[in-house]
């Protein structure tokens, strides 16, 4: 099987495993549906923490600091205000908030780019799942369910409006989003073998891009942390350097390299100082 890297930023990337004989325009389809689940679910984690922490949302218009509400506040037995003024305070009970912020985290951690390390490849139907342990949890928590216009019940319903909003930048359009690897744009009536050749072992760094967009910036030749190893033996070669224009003494002389006998000696067979007593 292929392995595709798709990397759009360090946050941005995922491991995403096909054929050479799928199309382009397949695989296009299976890594936008991957890379917006990925986050729509680091979405729910944010929008969810409110929640467990803050309770359901306001009605748009009547968001507002609770303090300064000129009508009375329900307060229920959680009641936490939120700082914001977006959420009523009303918070779940402690035991269903623990299991929803856990089964959160786990979400996030499905979704997460440390997979890319581990050389996992996510697949969509995984990361639905996690959505809908999300949909049991928050059901746990409010049985009666959410507001429509809360942000939790839009993202479990894939009901969002993000068009305009800084989230929705990143977020891809199935039809018109673009592949590109090695400075090149995959045609979508081709199969991945024009691209990427036969060899079902292959692995290649690949971006998916907006229409119009231009070709991504290509991949660094070297991986950060080998650039942080070569900065770091630059930057001792300097501190060297600088330590020798510093130094002005001609006690240099007595060492081995400045030594007009060294190549005698070492074919000599003698290393070193031979002192007699």
């Amino acid at each position: 099987m292929v392995m595709l890297h798709m990397k759009r930023s360090e946050d941005e990337q995922f491991l995403f495993e096909t054929t050479v004989e799928a199309s382009v325009e397949a695989t296009i389809t299976e890594m936008v549906n991957v890379h917006n689940t990925r986050l729509r679910i680091h979405r729910l984690k944010l929008e969810g923490e409110e929640l467990a922490e803050y309770g359901p949302m306001k009605q748009p218009d009547q968001q507002g600091i609770d303090e300064f509400s000129e009508t009375p506040v329900e307060k229920g037995p959680y009641y936490k205000q939120d700082p914001t003024g977006r959420r009523t305070g009303n918070a779940a009970a402690p035991e269903a908030v623990v299991t929803l912020r856990k089964t959160l985290a786990d979400a996030d951690s499905a979704a997460h780019k440390s997979w890319v390390e581990k050389k996992k490849p996510l697949k969509q139907q995984e990361l639905l799942e996690q959505i809908d342990l999300i949909r049991g949890a928050v059901m746990i928590c409010f049985p009666m369910g959410l507001p429509e216009w809360d942000h939790v019940r839009e993202a479990i319903e894939d009901n969002e409006e993000l068009e305009g909003s800084n989230l929705g930048l990143s977020v891809l359009d199935v039809d018109s989003a673009q592949l590109w690897w090695a400075g090149k744009e995959m045609m979508r009536g081709n199969k991945l073998a024009v691209h990427v050749g036969k060899n079902e072992k292959t692995k290649i760094i690949c971006k998916l891009q907006k229409k119009g967009a231009g070709a991504p910036q290509r991949e660094p030749v070297v991986d950060a942390e080998t650039q942080k190893q070569m900065m770091s033996f630059y930057y001792k070669k300097q501190e060297e350097q600088k330590r020798l224009e510093e130094n002005t003494e001609d006690d240099y002389t007595n060492s081995a390299w400045a030594s007009s006998n060294s190549l005698k000696k070492h074919f000599a067979g003698v290393s070193g100082d031979i002192k007699i007593r």
